[in-house]
């Protein structure tokens, strides 16, 4: 049975949409059913706690949506909340309706809501969806699976025209500031280069290969370039191509429909389990705590912790500027940061070796 603090709990889904945000939406509804509680469904994100824009949500409401992408919820972000009196608004909606705790499900910036929330009183548990994968306290997010495999089936769709034609696609795949996928759609596309901005790109070496398998009579290539460059990178990478090796080179820039679709079975699974995983924290009293999956094994995270090793593995913060955890912490954060960039190195060293 549900501890006594808890008779109301809700959920949202904030930032940027990802498949499998609806699986996780399901399996709290029902995990929260199961224990006797009842459920309110937010709406629009944060936005719908300021403007108190939400409704319970039984079992049946939450049926057959396993399978849909997008967010049944809705999704938005919210500038009003980021201020103090935003804030207040969010708590004095809480309060009117009864919910004693919050599932939030998004990417850092939905993580830093519910880290405030939790501070002034709403205890709250984060999940993380975003197809980036860019949340380093944990090994995949909601949503990337998906995302991948979109872009797979899109690549090579342009490979076929590609073969008919002895044409190059350069690709641009989402992913923010995030390389991830971009090496793994690379890897999986058999893509003859992959730019991100983790690591050194070699076009110079890149273009060299080209003329080269264009000599062996190979007629198609794909190159995919992390949307981190910004908007003009792509185009002038395909424009270059074009005219340094003679193969005629198009730019293909996949953008949002990388969020869209039915989410794959991977997404479906850790979303249902994350889900799951989120309102028995609750239930046991813990929040300010991201759900995460590492080494398989669905675990958990502090926000804070999480929020500043994701800082430390980004750049964004030196190790001696980090305050207020222990040197036994600081310590693990850079050791996990390392061992999370050569992970990535290899892969992209792999994908060079194997691209000719």
């Amino acid at each position: 049975m549900a501890d006594k603090k808890f008779r109301r709990i809700g959920v949202l889904t904030s930032g940027g949409d990802a498949p499998g945000m609806n699986a996780a939406v399901r399996s709290v509804v029902r995990t929260a059913a199961q224990n006797g509680l009842e459920i309110m469904g937010v709406f629009g994100g944060y936005r719908g706690l300021v403007d108190n824009d939400m409704k319970l949500l039984g079992s049946r409401d939450v049926s057959n949506i396993i399978s849909m992408g997008g967010t049944m919820l809705f999704t938005d972000r919210c500038d009003e909340f980021k201020e103090e009196a935003g804030l207040q608004k969010a708590m004095k909606t809480c309060q009117e309706n009864k919910i004693d705790g919050l599932v939030c499900i998004g990417g850092d910036g939905t993580f830093r809501g519910a880290q405030d929330l939790t501070r002034r009183g709403i205890p709250c548990i984060a999940i993380p969806g975003t197809i980036d994968n860019d949340i380093s306290a944990t090994d995949y997010t909601i949503g990337y699976d998906t995302a991948m495999n979109t872009v797979v089936d899109l690549v090579d769709k342009l490979r076929d025209t590609c073969e008919s034609h002895a044409r190059c696609n350069v690709v641009e795949v989402m992913g923010r500031n995030a390389g991830y996928i971009a090496i793994n759609t690379g890897i999986a596309t058999g893509a003859v280069g992959i730019a991100i901005e983790e690591f050194p790109f070699d076009a110079d070496g890149m273009i060299e290969k080209m003329k080269e398998l264009k000599k062996a009579k190979k007629r198609n290539f794909i190159v995919i370039v992390s949307e981190a460059f910004g908007a003009e990178f792509s185009e002038n990478l395909a424009k270059r191509i074009d005219e340094e090796t003679g193969i005629e080179t198009k730019f293909a820039r996949l953008a949002h429909v990388q969020r869209g679709g039915r989410p794959t079975l991977r997404d479906r699974e850790l979303a249902s389990l994350m889900g799951y995983k989120a309102v028995e924290l609750l239930l046991e009293g813990k929040s300010n705590l991201i759900v995460n999956i590492r080494n398989e094994v669905i675990g958990c995270e502090d926000i804070e912790y999480a929020l500043c090793y994701d800082k430390l593995c980004k750049g964004k913060i030196k190790v001696e500027d980090i305050k207020g955890f222990t040197d036994e912490q600081i310590a693990k954060m850079v050791a996990d940061a390392e061992i999370r960039r050569q992970r990535m190195l290899s892969s992209y060293e792999i994908a060079s070796k194997i691209s000719i």
